[in-house]
């Protein structure tokens, strides 16, 4: 658990790597997964249908 000395937080380093995924997180998986699907469309669409 996380201490205060001399007005500072002191952590361990195990402690001081957990981090929350944020919303720009999710943002990013959704950004890159809809990017990858409409490229995909468009390869596929080049390749069968022309």
């Amino acid at each position: 658990m996380a201490t205060e000395r001399h007005g500072q937080i002191v952590e361990t380093p195990t402690e001081a790597r957990q981090a929350e995924p944020g919303p720009s997180v999710l943002a990013l998986l959704v950004a890159s997964t809809g990017l990858a699907v409409l490229i995909l469309g468009v390869l596929w669409f080049a390749f069968f249908w022309v």
